[in-house]
């Protein structure tokens, strides 16, 4: 049955102290491969400032940190948070903060804000809110990466809803880059308008 409401920061530190890395973040196949497509997706060879959402143990925030001068790397488990922090140890250019967006405000405007796995999290009040957020933090001509899991889960909505709703929510203040579907999941590239256009790549 599904959630009608977002799921709590509680939840999510539980499973950290419980499991370490609930999902196999650092040992899943599944997850290696959409790291690897998440990182040759970036719409940019390199960001001068990035903001990750919901960063886990920090694998992907590890290779994030190779292609932005700077990474603010954002989640609401503190455990999780630690070990992302000793996965990154050796790139000084990334910090952490716990933070629970949209509730917490995000300071500061970015080049890059990644959401991988995040935004079916969040209710349908919420997902408002992280979108308004997200607007302000989006400088002209950023990028916006999606990359959510598509089968069915108990969470507040499914994949393929959040994304849509976080789209009906930006509306015509970021064009379409790149949407792509693999087994299981989808990845999706937005621009902020007001920077260069480029052609969009539809592969659904």
């Amino acid at each position: 049955m599904r959630r009608e409401h977002s799921i709590e920061p509680d939840y999510f530190e539980r499973l950290y102290r419980l499991k370490g890395d609930p999902w196999g973040f650092a040992t899943s196949a599944y997850e290696r491969d959409k790291y690897r497509h998440t990182i040759e997706a970036l719409g940019r060879p390199r960001y001068a400032k990035a903001l990750e959402i919901g960063c886990a143990i920090g694998v992907l925030t590890r290779q994030l940190a190779d292609r932005c001068d700077t990474l603010l790397a954002v989640d609401v488990s503190e455990t999780a948070l630690a070990e992302a922090a000793k996965r990154c140890a050796d790139a000084g250019h990334v910090t952490f903060a716990r933070l629970r967006i949209p509730q917490d405000r995000i300071e500061g405007v970015f080049d890059l804000i990644v959401l991988s796995e995040v935004a079916y999290y969040w209710d349908a009040a919420d997902l408002q809110r992280a979108a308004m957020a997200i607007q302000e933090a989006l400088s002209p001509g950023a990028d916006l990466m999606l990359v959510h899991y598509t089968e069915a889960t108990d969470y507040p909505h499914s994949g393929d809803a959040a994304v849509e709703a976080l789209h009906a929510h930006l509306g015509a203040d970021v064009r379409v880059l790149r949407t792509e579907r693999r087994e299981h999941y989808r990845l999706d590239l937005w621009r902020r308008s007001g920077g260069h256009a480029e052609p969009a790549q539809h592969t659904l």
